[in-house]
């Protein structure tokens, strides 16, 4: 760290020098503008870009041959993530047909990107979504609400034995990947461009929180699906009415925790917060009741809807989380004031 003193100028004025190496790093001459932006926790942003335009991120990609298709996607996942702009992919020879099914795969699996150049060695992807069109709290929100009703509808398909239903279950997890994917690149962006966490009014220290309670919801989401695809493995066995009893309460206790939990964190409550968790801890004995009776069924039963109650009890652990943040968050909040 540089220490310079403040100086005074015309008997009213504070002045500080600017380190050379950074004046000359970033082109700047005299006259020119600069913004200075104050920050949550007291300290000055200086930036050259006055004008609070976002500043374009191109990513270049040369994908050798012989690269595993599936590599090559989480690398896609990864550069739009990490909050780029453009990513431009580059072969030395013509473009094989594994890689082009992968890109197009990507283009469809999130929201933004779109092929805008393509030959037969390159292709252009350009993001034409205006992150002002999505606040980050709308996509939590929607996030929430396509996971809880995951989770309501894969409950009830295992004990309706609806094999339509479970299906709808595991489809719906990508609209849920698509969101969080697309907060953890707000996310990025935001930490990169201090302009737009201004014009999306939230800054980089809320950030976090929302983050961490997308990666929650999107982890009971796929639990949902668990739930779901063990669901497949009884469809049409011969389970005791009692268990399917035991399983919907325990359900609706694990679903009324991540709904009481995702509540509170937008309302700030930190007294619902905390009765979630409590909640939580009650619902440990109906889970060791339903795993003894499971010793009763046969092992080709027992083992997937013990992965069923699993995934119910882990959802409900998820929603405890949820609150631990609101604490966590609200504390924060309150130290900063």
């Amino acid at each position: 760290m540089e220490i310079r003193r403040v100086q005074m100028t015309g008997g009213s004025s504070y002045v500080i020098t600017l380190p050379k190496d950074w004046i000359e790093s970033t082109h700047i001459k005299k006259n020119d503008p600069l913004g200075i932006m104050v920050q949550p926790d007291g300290t000055l942003l200086i930036t050259k870009n006055t004008t609070g335009d976002q500043i374009q991120r191109i990513k270049n990609l040369e994908i050798e041959s012989g690269t595993d298709p599936d590599f090559f996607l989480r690398i896609l996942i990864g550069v739009y993530i990490a909050g780029y702009n453009a990513i431009h992919i580059t072969t030395k020879d013509r473009m094989t047909g594994n890689i082009r099914m992968k890109l197009r795969e990507f283009s469809n699996m999130v929201i933004g990107p779109e092929f805008i150049e393509e030959t037969d060695s390159s292709v252009l992807i350009k993001d034409l979504l205006n992150p002002l069109e999505m606040p980050i709290q709308n996509s939590l929100k929607r996030m929430f609400v396509i996971v809880k009703g995951m989770y309501t509808d894969a409950i009830d398909a295992f004990i309706a034995h609806d094999s339509d239903l479970i299906s709808d279950v595991i489809e719906r997890d990508n609209d849920v990947d698509r969101l969080f994917w697309l907060i953890a690149r707000q996310t990025n962006m935001i930490m990169h461009n201090v302009h737009l966490s201004k014009k999306m009014n939230v800054n980089a220290s809320e950030m976090l929180p929302h983050f961490q309670v997308a990666r929650i919801i999107e982890r009971v989401g796929d639990h949902s699906v668990r739930i779901a695809k063990n669901a497949h493995k009884v469809h049409g066995e011969e389970i005791p009415q009692e268990i399917f009893e035991q399983i919907r309460t325990a359900s609706m206790g694990a679903l009324n925790t991540f709904e009481k939990s995702v509540e509170s964190f937008f309302t700030h409550d930190l007294k619902k917060a905390n009765k979630t968790i409590e909640y939580m801890k009650d619902l440990e004995d109906t889970f060791s009741k339903i795993n003894t009776d499971l010793l009763a069924l046969p092992a080709h039963l027992a083992v997937p809807v013990r992965n069923i109650t699993d995934s119910i009890r882990r959802s409900g652990e998820y929603s405890a989380d949820i609150s631990e943040n609101v604490i966590n968050y609200e504390m924060m909040i309150e130290k900063k004031t």
